[in-house]
Parts: structure tokens; sequence; C-alpha cells
């Protein structure tokens, strides 16, 4: 077959093979698929800083099966670093500029017959998957994997407990938190960075059980070797993303989402990925397959025993995928090029303390629900798997805060009480910009018995309690949180998927006239941002 650098005039081909050779590439090889290894390596962040070592084995199979891997990088930032500081406010805008980086490398050049795009962590596996919607060449997204955990995530919790109880100095703390984030790969919990990646092989796009096997582990390069090979083999064989990542492949995904109680960042992120290949996902659809899928995995957050090693230990995705087969799309395409039902065939449940049977749920519904009413018109997201039963009916006086840091001082003076419905607002994506993750305020919620957090900011995955985010239309647009006044009394039911503010209509109109929006300050490129990006609900993309 003919590769992209023969479809190129002749001069110019000729001076681009020089620049080519020029860093080191066979002149002789040039006639082979060039295979694009979209790399995010760094050594700052834990998910990502063996990746170099893997993209040799990647690049190994690639060579193996007639073709000519070239590496680049693009960048990666940890959320588990960013956390708490401004540093946030650059998480999620930092998906567009991956998913730009890579189609600016991959567009420029000319040259790619199909990529590798590697990744592990929050925004950078839906940012590469973004990228390979956006530009369907062939694509095989290889993923990290996972760190071992050598104590409990409930002995990780005790430690940040006694850390802010006094009791725990910084060096004992990060002591214990060392053995539960000991190495390279993502952080073991059911976080955004592993439900993304468990989500990609659920769409199709990475191959078989390959979403959290241990980092660095004989297996997972064994099957780096093997996506390298298969990216060589989609090119010859012309499938595309845009063949893999369809409606019924999101179906799919979205149904191990529920399945899995993953992060409520996915919902942010599958309609981000799915509007690169003109396919629609409004919360409407994660709402009605919540209500049919029920929640099977219990693994952190939704417990405090167990982590994805576990998950992945009892049958992983194609185990969860066949236990849920009767709600899925079994003949949906995936990167290996059989279908998802060909794939989980025999897969089997190898812990049901881990997976529970479809017909004993932890949950009769998914471990997600959108809520909605006058105080979110177009949905706002819970996890409600992380939420005690007691308290998915709510009502509560608000407590109103236009910033996490106002929160984080109210809190620090005793100003929080027993009852508050706390309102953070203009943290969404316009408004904050960049929608940071208020985890640091959920672990201040979880010092109460009885209370609500109610945000147009989003949360980590690792975040539970009655923790109701991703609120749309956002504070900057004009939504009704923005006109949420202390006192005002909302209204929270969870099982009915209702969120109401207790105002009138007449008030909410009065205080409409006269509502002057805020407008933080921000630099260059989140003003940028702020002023391209959309709602939550639509999954925060750029118009």
């Amino acid at each position: 077959m003919e590769n992209r650098l023969s479809q190129i005039k002749p001069y110019t081909r000729a001076i681009l093979k020089a620049h080519l050779c020029s860093c080191g590439v066979d002149y002789k090889s040039m006639d082979k698929p060039v295979i694009a290894i979209a790399n995010s390596w760094n050594e700052i962040v834990p998910g990502h800083v063996h990746l170099n070592v893997i993209a040799e084995h990647i690049k190994k199979g690639v060579i193996e099966a007639g073709g000519l891997p070239l590496e680049f990088n693009t960048i990666a930032v940890c959320d588990g670093i960013a956390q708490g500081h401004e540093g946030m406010q650059y998480s999620l805008p930092s998906r567009e500029t991956i998913a730009d980086s890579v189609e600016i490398m991959v567009k420029a050049h000319g040259i790619f017959d199909g990529m590798v795009a590697m990744s592990s962590c929050d925004k950078i596996v839906p940012g590469m998957l973004m990228a390979a919607g956006r530009l369907n060449i062939p694509s095989v997204v290889f993923l990290g994997g996972v760190m071992p955990n050598h104590i409990a995530p409930y002995e990780s919790k005790e430690a940040r407990k006694q850390f802010l109880a006094g009791e725990l100095d910084e060096e004992g703390l990060v002591e214990v938190t060392k053995k539960y984030y000991p190495s390279a790969g993502a952080c073991p919990f059911l976080g955004t960075a592993n439900t993304m990646q468990g989500l990609s092989e659920a769409l199709g796009m990475a191959l078989p059980k390959t979403s959290w096997m241990q980092a660095l582990s004989d297996e997972q390069l064994e099957a780096a070797e093997e996506a390298g090979r298969r990216a060589v083999q989609l090119v010859q064989e012309g499938i595309t993303p845009k063949q893999i990542m369809t409606k019924e492949a999101f179906e799919n995904a979205i149904a191990v989402l529920f399945a899995m109680g993953g992060s409520l960042n996915a919902c942010l992120h599958l309609p981000a990925i799915a509007h690169e290949v003109g396919v629609d996902l409004p919360y409407s659809l994660f709402d009605e397959i919540s209500r049919r899928v029920p929640f099977l995995a219990g693994v952190t957050p939704n417990n405090n025993l167990y982590t994805t090693n576990d998950l992945q230990r009892a049958g992983g995705i194609p185990a969860l995928m066949q236990e849920i087969r009767e709600l899925i799309h079994p003949e949906a395409l995936t990167v290996n090029g059989q279908t998802i039902g060909e794939n989980i065939e025999g897969s089997e449940v190898l812990d049901r303390e881990i997976i529970y049977p479809l017909s004993q749920p932890i949950n009769e519904e998914g471990g997600i629900a959108v809520l909605k009413g006058n105080l979110a018109e177009e949905g706002a997201l819970i996890k409600q798997s992380a939420v005690a039963p007691e308290l998915r009916t709510f009502q509560g006086a608000a407590r109103v805060f236009n910033s996490e840091e106002d929160f984080v001082e109210a809190y620090d003076q005793g100003i929080l009480q027993e009852g508050d419905a706390i309102v953070i607002r203009y943290e969404g994506p316009k408004g904050g910009p960049g929608m940071r993750e208020l985890h640091r305020c959920t672990e201040v919620l979880a010092k109460f018995k009885r209370a609500a957090l109610i945000t147009d900011g989003r949360f980590s995955g690792a975040s539970a309690g009655l923790s109701i985010g991703y609120l749309s239309p956002e504070a900057a647009e004009g939504g009704t949180i923005a006109l949420v006044q202390d006192g005002d009394m909302i209204e929270i039911d969870v099982p009915n998927r209702q969120l109401t503010l207790k105002v009138s209509n007449e008030e909410l109109a009065d205080r409409r006239e006269k509502l002057e929006l805020l407008k933080k300050e921000a630099s260059k490129f989140l003003k940028l941002y702020s002023s391209t990006t959309t709602s939550a609900a639509r999954g925060a993309v750029r118009v």
C-alpha cells in the first residue's frame, strides 16, 4: 500500500525526507506506514512518568508489523498536584490543548498514516481520544495502567483525616500516602483517570483488558508491542476512529460508567469526545441509561476496601461488560477488528465481592444521577453511588460563596453548620475560568453529618457525599445559581432527580433584573478559554 509520504509532490517529498534523515530516520524505511507515537510522558505526573519506557515497546511492535514509528510529546497535568490552588484552573483547559497539539503535529507534518495515542490520567485520556476522533486516522489508544496500592483506601483516607485534625505531621502523611501511591501509574482508586482508562476500552479504542494493567508489568509491555503492531494493521485494514466511536459505542461506554460507578467527570469528557465524531450525548441520554443499568462494581470511592487493581483482578472491563451484556450493543466494532461481543465472550467474574451479579446489584440504578429543576435547567450531576441513602433527600438553607477560596475561609472561621446547603458558584468553565475540581471542598463536607454542596464547578473522581456539581447553566452565563441568596431553601431529591430552589418565579425575575455577573481576573490563556468554551452540559467543548 502507498503511504501518505508517497502522495506528496516529488520535490516537496525529497526535502521532507531529507529533514527526517537529519533526525536519524533511515531513508529506505520511509515507504512504510508511518505511525505517530503521541506520547504524554513527563517527569511530573505519576501516571505518565513511565510512558517513555512503554513507548519503546510500542515502537518495537510497529517495526515488527512493517511500520515506521515516529514519536512526539504533548503536555499532561497531574490533578493530584494541581489540586487545591490556582493550578486546578488549568486542568480542564489542558484537555483542549492536548487535542490541539496532537492535531497540530499530525496535520502540520502531513506524513502520518496511523497513530498510537499514549496517556493515562484525567484530561489526557479524553484529550487523546478527542484528537483521534478529530483526525480520524487509524488509531490505537494505549493506556498507562495503574500503580499497585500497598495499603487499603481506608488507610490512606484515615491518614488524611489525622493530618487535618493535627494528629499527623507532613512527613507522616507523605510516608503513608507513598504506600497508597508507591510508583508509576494512575492512582489506584476509581477516579477520573481510571474511569477514562476503562471507558477507552469500553468504547473500543483500547485493546481488551488493557485498562487497568499494572504499570510496567510484563503483561503491559507485551500489550504495548501488540498495540504497535495493531496500529499498522489498522492502517492496512482502513479502520478509523469514526468507524469505532459510533453512537452505540458511546452508549456502551455510558453503560459501563454507571455499572462501575465511575467518575462524574466522564459525563463531561464523553460528550466532548463524541462531539469530535459528530455524535450528540445530552445529559438526558446519561439519565436514561442510568435508570436501566445497575451499579455493580464496589471499588473506592464507592467503598473503602478495593481499588481498580482489584477490579482488574476480578476480570476487568471484559468481565463487567459480559455481566451487563444484555444492556449493551455487543455488535460495536473495536480497535482489534473484532466486536465488543467477540472480545468479551467467555469472560468471567473472578470475585463477586468486586463485581456483583446483574441479578443482585449493589444498587438498581447506575452510579450517577442527573438532577434537574429551576436551579439546574440543563442539569446537574451527582455520584449517587457515593451518597448514603439517608442523604439522598435533603432540604437546607443556602450558604452562598463565589469561589472555593471564600468557602475554605468560611470553614476555617467555623461559620459553616450542620444542615447547610452550601452553594459555590462562578467555578464553571467560563466563570472559574477553567472549572476547577473542588475536591478539597468535598473533603471538608465529609466532616458534617448532614450538609450538601451544590456548584457549577466539578469534582474529583474520588469525591463522595451529597456533592452536586456540573450545574448548567453556570453562574457566569446567568444561570439561576447566580441568583441564589443566603437563607434561600434548596431541596434535593435524588430518587426523583430534582434540584429545586424554593423561591418564587416573581422573586427570581426581580433578582435577575438587578443581577451583575461576577468576572474574575484571569491569565491570557484562561481568558481565551473562557471566551470559547461551552457549558458543562455540552461537555465544555470549544465553540
